[in-house]
């Protein structure tokens, strides 16, 4: 019983942390791996829960689905403005 109340506990503060991250963090890409870290841990939460079916869904909708769709979006809307990341034609 205590180490499941520190688990929680744990990982109360992992969820809270990172999703203050995702909100605080300027860059978008740090802010997606911090997205993924919350969802994990609401995962976590649901397996405390003895909900391991929606912490399945959990992983596999969200981290597995959205978070991926994030990455790629941010990989693909980047603005490369640094002169020595593009191509120059000589």
């Amino acid at each position: 019983m205590v180490y499941e109340t520190l688990a929680f506990a744990l990982f109360a503060l992992v969820t809270l942390g990172s999703s203050l991250g995702v909100v605080l963090m300027r860059d978008v890409w740090h802010s997606a791996l911090l997205l993924g870290v919350a969802l994990l841990s609401v995962a976590v939460h649901f397996v405390l829960a003895q909900a391991p079916f929606l912490a399945v869904m959990q992983v596999l909708v969200y981290v597995g689905g959205v978070l991926i769709l994030i990455t790629f979006a941010v990989m693909l809307t980047r603005n490369r403005s640094d002169p020595s990341d593009s191509e120059v034609a000589s």
